[in-house]
């Protein structure tokens, strides 16, 4: 079966977006005009590398099977589609053009995944030992997320590692760690099919390059486990939160190597919270896998660079990891000076 799949935000949505056009799906974009522009006459192009091959291959949305387009977001009707995907960061969906185009996707009932590394407050209220209510102070804006339905949201954590190279066009995406994308089941089997038959077409992609076919990397993974997703929470609080410093950035790698056990400290404290919520210790990544993939990790988070360039609102991880833990008695000092720090930022840049 052919899906037609609206995702909002041109980042993590044009790696997806093209994974799912390749494997002969219908894809919209919403994003920004300049964007939409480009990625409309162009392509969305993404450069990753593969197995056995030199260099990175380039993949342009032109020349895949699907078909993969963008618009703004009052270009886009959300009843048209099968699956929404919510690909942008968290303080973009209160802006008021995006904040309308959410109260649409929520009244339309169309089942929704989230590509967030804050999970939004609609999951949060599918863990039976949370209060979500609590949690609403770590959001920018909170109210974006009343009007959706728990049993409709799923969430899909951003493992892979992409940024826009700042010498090309903005329909660029480069991968950085060509992980794979894990999705969360729905409520409801027959949503979860869509996700699971996307799971299978993604997988079964054959890229032609130079004469040979060959896998591509970055696949959508299926879990049963809600908790699946969260494993991203050990990996932002050990290193890209840590990126952050008292007047600079630094990147992922040093920040998780040049003290390993003090970053394993805060990665099995998140792993622990995890589990007080319910998640099982196989759901989520062991530290050494993470530290190893973290050597790659050559640039400050994206957080950081928020920071740096002057944003006065970046998702808070943080504050919601520390908000929870303290509906189970649990705190940490490392995670408290982070908060701090970000704290401090978030307030130069305000003013």
């Amino acid at each position: 079966m052919t899906y037609k799949i609206l995702i909002l935000g041109a980042s993590y949505g044009s790696l997806l977006g093209a994974k799912i056009a390749l494997a002969g799906h219908t894809v919209k974009l919403v994003c920004l005009p300049e964007e939409v522009d480009l990625i409309n006459s162009d392509g969305a192009i993404v450069k990753l590398g593969a197995r056995g091959v030199d260099g990175l291959i380039e993949l342009n949305s032109k020349d895949m099977p699907g078909d993969l387009s963008a618009g703004g977001t009052t270009d886009v009707y959300p009843n048209d589609y099968d699956l929404i995907a919510l690909a942008m960061q968290e303080p973009q969906y209160g802006v008021p053009a995006v904040k309308e185009l959410m109260a649409r996707v929520a009244a339309s009932g169309k089942p929704c995944m989230s590509i967030m590394n804050m999970p939004s407050l609609t999951y949060l209220k599918r863990i039976p030992a949370l209060n979500a209510d609590e949690l609403r102070g770590a959001y920018t804006d909170p109210s974006v997320w009343d009007a959706f339905d728990s049993s409709l949201m799923t969430l899909c954590s951003p493992d892979p590692q992409a940024f826009r190279p700042i010498d090309q066009k903005v329909n660029v995406l480069q991968v950085g760690l060509p992980t794979n994308f894990k999705a969360a089941r729905f409520e409801s089997h027959e949503h979860t099919v869509i996700l699971n038959e996307l799971e299978a077409d993604i997988q079964a992609i054959r890229y032609e390059h130079e004469g040979r076919e060959i896998a591509l990397p970055v696949k959508l993974r299926v879990h049963d486990s809600i908790f699946t997703p969260l494993a991203k929470w050990s990996m932002l609080m050990a290193g890209n939160y840590r990126c952050v410093e008292p007047e600079e950035m630094r990147p992922i790698k040093q920040a998780v190597h040049s003290d390993l056990e003090a970053s394993r400290s805060v990665y099995e404290w998140v792993v622990e919270l995890c589990e007080k919520m319910g998640g099982d210790r196989s759901d989520l990544v062991p530290f050494d896998k993470y530290a190893n993939a973290a050597l790659s990790l050559l640039n400050p988070s994206s957080a950081a660079r928020a920071l740096a360039a002057g944003a006065p609102n970046i998702e808070r991880v943080d504050r919601l990891v520390k908000t929870i833990a303290g509906q189970f008695s649990m705190s940490s000092n490392e995670i408290d000076k982070i908060i701090d720090l970000v704290d401090r930022w978030l307030g130069r840049n305000r003013v």
